[in-house]
């Protein structure tokens, strides 16, 4: 941690104050020279410098927060976005936040927005979720349920000892609506908490509906709420509207953080040809065996891709560059890097047995259940841009789907994010607007679990304000705190959007990891990071208290 004193810091803003006080205006700067000068020890150490309740919690914003701040203010706007910030935290100290009713604007009833309203309302607070579906629909769903999933119908792996699993484990233990909506609605999926997409959105969607603390308004948001008694948090996704998205592009500064993502192809159950197919679990793990395997030969792979590559594609606006998110990447781009890159990705044969030859498949294309019932599947990992009859020709040419018919083809759209790192606090306010928050995909996490987890983040951190109680945010040595160093630490200029995996969990913040293999290393991290989680629980607790 750093050994910078606050007065130090302190020292350093009033210097870079006055060398740019042209940037202010007369009654701005003088505000900002007092708050500096009496206030600066509050706002500095109270808010940020207090000393942690945890022995071994790392808690990754009061490491870093010196850094960044001398950072920061050498980018013009985001120094300027923070002395406004501090304007504001100068005339409200922490407990007079919590003496006014204050109503809290949730946008968006995806996971993000639905798992943070839920969380403050089961804690007394008084919410209003905005969602715009279906008076105004969106490129990619399809019904106005809440948390619709639009891609995959998987919230990843249910390994205890994976980053995934760790991060349920914790998300769990603090109360997670969406994880409790995903058991109710699960189906068969080996290792992978999957789910039939229309039971999981009702269930979220009644939960919310009938929460006496949540209030429910369908209509497009333009722009946040920022009244005095009024906290906005933005959880409007990656399609999150134009109008809305051109506020946080105008608030941010920034207009090039987007990715194409894709949506892969759903097959009717009944024409799939099980004589070319077989059931299996990949290693046999899960228990139930969940997923159809469709095997191919050398000679049906290698002409299934020439149909890939050959095929016309949907273009990208002539003004934007084709950027993917590397973890859902389509099947062409895939492709593009190597004609057996798919046997390596998406159709790779590990870990699966052809009952009719009793070898290894040279390829094959694994289908997931789509619902309870199992009359839809979707092709695993196949997102494509492909145009729908290029899509048809090739996926038909895959033995075991010469005669499917599809419930719905693969599709692409824009995701929009903004830079984490440069655009937010560590308690995930705008700098600039202290009374927004953001969450879920659009601050760049990348996956359903993650996008929850960052609701319930945000969700965490409002109700920290509200109650008065000092920003407190998990250690590094949790998932849900990883998650956060991802967002608020990395270097802004290397952000990209990530969801949770090993490589953002630090072992220097677990305890005797030196020497470990990889193996040894996540069955540690798997152990020690509830018990961090649940030290810092305890260290909060007021927070999590929920009301009767």
């Amino acid at each position: 941690m750093s050994t910078e004193r606050p007065e130090v810091v302190a020292r350093h803003l009033r210097k870079t104050l006055l060398a740019r006080q042209r940037e202010f205006s007369f009654e701005e700067f003088t505000k900002l020279i007092e708050v500096l000068r009496v206030s600066s020890e509050r706002v500095l150490t109270e808010a940020f410098f207090a000393p942690s309740k945890l022995d071994k919690g790392i808690d990754p914003v009061r490491d870093h927060l010196i850094h960044s701040y001398l950072k920061s203010i050498s980018d013009p706007v985001s120094w300027r976005n923070e002395c406004k910030t501090m304007l504001f935290l100068s005339t409200v100290k922490s407990n007079e936040i919590s003496t006014h009713p204050s109503t809290i604007h949730i946008i968006g009833a995806g996971l993000a927005g639905s798992e943070a309203a839920y969380f403050l309302a089961e804690r007394g607070f008084d919410v209003v979720l905005h969602e715009m579906r279906p008076i105004k629909k969106t490129e990619a769903h399809h019904t106005g349920q809440f948390a619709e999933l639009v891609c995959s119908n998987s919230l990843k792996s249910k390994s205890p000892v994976s980053a995934p699993g760790i991060m349920k484990a914790e998300m769990r233990a603090i109360g997670s609506l969406i994880l409790d909506s995903a058991e109710t609605a699960q189906v068969p999926a080996g290792d992978a908490l999957a789910v039939d997409r229309d039971v999981f959105a009702l269930a979220v969607t009644e939960k919310l509906k009938n929460h006496p603390k949540i209030r429910i308004e369908h209509g497009e948001v333009t722009a946040p709420f920022e009244g005095e008694n009024e906290i906005t948090l933005i959880a409007s996704g990656p399609l999150t509207s134009e109008a809305l998205a051109g506020w946080i592009q105008s608030a941010t500064g920034a207009d090039d953080c987007y990715f194409y993502d894709a949506i892969a192809p759903i097959i009717e159950a009944s024409t799939i040809d099980m004589e070319n197919a077989f059931i299996a679990n990949r290693y046999d793990k899960g228990g139930e065996e969940a997923y159809i395997n469709c095997p191919m030969t050398q000679e049906e792979y290698y002409a299934f891709i020439d149909a890939v590559m050959t095929g016309e594609m949907v273009p990208t606006k002539n003004f934007e560059k084709e950027k993917y998110f590397q973890g859902c990447q389509p099947i062409e781009a895939i492709c593009a890097t190597g004609k057996d890159s798919l046997r390596f990705g998406p159709m790779k044969p590990v870990g699966l047995t052809n009952p009719t030859t009793g070898r290894r498949p040279y390829a094959a294309v694994q289908l997931r259940p789509e619902n309870r019932a199992k009359t839809a599947y979707n092709i695993v990992g196949f997102q494509t841009r492909l145009k729908y009859g290029a899509q048809q020709k090739a996926l038909r040419m895959i033995p075991a789907l010469k005669n499917a018919e599809f419930l719905r083809m693969g599709s692409m759209h824009r995701n929009t994010y903004v830079c984490s790192p440069r655009a937010l606090r560590p308690d995930l306010s705008l700098k600039g607007h202290p009374r927004v928050y953001l969450a879920g995909q659009i601050t760049g996490v990348e996956g359903y679990l993650e996008s929850a987890a960052c609701g319930m983040l945000a969700a965490t951190f409002i109700a920290q304000r509200l109650k008065g109680t000092h920003h407190h945010a998990p250690p590094s040595n949790t998932a849900l705190g990883s998650l956060l160093s991802h967002l608020t630490l990395t270097e802004p200029k290397n952000f990209q959007p990530n969801n949770i995996q090993f490589a953002l969990f630090d072992p220097k913040f677990y305890e005797g990891t030196d020497g470990m293999d990889r193996a040894e290393l996540r069955e540690t991290m798997s152990k020690q990071s509830p018990l961090y989680l649940q030290a810092w629980m305890k260290s909060c607790k007021e927070v999590f208290e929920k009301t009767n």
